[in-house]
């Protein structure tokens, strides 16, 4: 913090407005960089905190009030449905909202609606309360997405977006691990107590840390910065976009082919990669034999294997394919397939290969999944890019509520071979969706020929 009052305070804005190369600017620039990319990561990562405790006490629920699991599929696709429209309003208002402001309230929102969980003994209590949860959800996402490609280009925007998206596996990995612990020890209330508790602090140091554009602090744009454009007057969409109305927005995005495939695409992907997430407690415990610890910990294994995956993905697609990231998504899934094959045939009892199969998984599903939002900010503009991730948010947890119901549903009724069959399947039209996108990449790099 002292760091950057006393360089800031030695920085005239007209020589930052001229100057945007001398070093003192970008010395500025780059602490600038560094402070909201971790403060977004781990800000974003105490959403998870938040979200995922009621999966992992899902067995306990399950046990305690003889709830079904397609009962309980229900209230995970209230979720998913509820927050996948929230990502689409809510990216709208990000967009033309302080991103600083928005994701702090959002995560603390997320911490008392958590909190309330634990005091939960009635299925209608657990669903309405659940439901509030994935609306306030759903404002963490648009801030970091309209705020990496203002302060990141697109020549590094893969990476520094795969780097942000490890909070997805941070916070997925620790709520995996102390689930373990925590609900045996505790109970399955302490397991959303202490996670709030966690997150509202969080909160906090959220809005001290982020600001919400370069230009707020006397910077020149990225585009400028990094020498993409030599005036701010060719950055497109300089303003903030505040007189553009929802159907003007909408109208824009939908004549983006190229968005739309990468939407299909991420449907059918977090079909697999909320299934997984979702079911695979369960799943290990019923079909493979596997205790709370062993169950917990092979998800963890999970989430720290996409972390790699997705920051793997978003550097080949930044210096390898050029800025394109539908090849580099098609690989992936095909990758995902075999190991979904691989995960479905390991025998029970073996939970050092059930390990193994949710580390291939978790690298293979994450890489495309971060590239989904990458790609919609590629083909979106600065106006627009909150809810063209929004959009295919929308779309990412329709799949999600699908998964929820069907693989509920045929887990119920057919078995959990049932249910992988559905997984394979909707990994293999992912897959051809992201391939329909194989030369598309942001447009500012074909003008520029980077």
């Amino acid at each position: 913090m002292k760091y950057n009052q006393d360089v800031a305070g030695n920085i005239d804005p007209v020589t930052v407005s001229n100057g945007a190369k001398t070093s003192g600017n970008s010395e500025l620039y780059r602490y600038w960089q560094v402070r909201i990319l971790y403060s977004l990561t781990f800000g974003y990562a105490a959403f998870y905190l938040v979200r995922q405790n009621f999966n992992f006490a899902l067995p306990v629920l399950v046990e305690e009030f003889g709830y079904t699991r397609m009962e309980l599929g229900y209230i995970m696709s209230l979720w998913q449905i509820v927050y996948g429209i929230g990502k689409f309003v809510n990216g709208y208002y990000s967009d033309r909202s302080n991103a600083r402001r928005f994701m702090s309230i959002g995560l603390l929102l997320s911490s008392l609606t958590c909190l309330l969980m634990g005091f939960g003994t009635a299925y209608w209590y657990f669903a309405v309360v659940w439901g509030i949860s994935a609306w306030v959800q759903s404002m963490g996402w648009p801030p970091v997405a309209k705020l990496l490609p203002r302060w990141f280009a697109p020549t590094e925007l893969g990476t520094v977006w795969g780097i942000a998206n490890i909070s997805h596996q941070v916070g997925g990995a620790v709520i995996a691990a102390l689930s373990g612990f925590i609900i045996p020890m505790y109970g399955w209330q302490s397991f959303f107590f202490l996670p709030a508790a966690a997150s509202l602090i969080i909160a906090v140091f959220l809005f001290e840390r982020l600001r919400d554009t370069p230009k707020s602090l006397g910077l020149n744009s990225i585009e400028v910065h990094r020498g993409l454009v030599k005036t701010e007057a060719e950055v497109e969409d300089n303003d903030d976009g505040n007189d553009i109305t929802p159907m003007e927005v909408v109208k824009t995005l939908a004549r983006s082919r190229n968005l739309w495939f990468v939407c299909l695409g991420n449907m059918f992907l977090y079909i697999v990669r909320m299934g997984v997430l979702t079911w695979a407690p369960t799943f290990l415990k019923e079909s493979k034999g596997a205790a709370f610890v062993a169950s917990g910990l092979q998800v963890m294994g999970f989430d720290l294997a996409g972390m790699i995956g997705g920051i793997t993905a978003g550097y080949l697609s930044d210096k390898v394919f050029k800025g394109r990231r539908g090849p580099v998504s098609f690989f992936f899934m095909i990758a995902l397939v075999g190991a979904l094959i691989y995960f479905w045939t390991v025998p029970a009892g073996h939970d050092y290969l059930n390990a193994i199969a949710m580390v291939l998984v978790g690298f293979f599903v994450y890489g495309p999944q971060v590239l989904v939002g990458v790609a919609a900010a590629d083909f979106s503009t600065k106006k627009t890019v909150g809810m063209a991730v929004g959009v295919t948010g929308t779309f990412a947890y329709i799949g999600s509520a699908l998964s929820g119901i069907i693989v509920g549903w045929l887990a119920d009724k057919y078995g959990w071979n049932a249910g992988f069959i559905f997984f394979i399947g909707s990994a293999v039209l992912s897959c051809v969706c992201f391939a329909l996108t194989w030369t598309a990449r942001a447009a500012i790099l074909d003008k520029n020929k980077v």
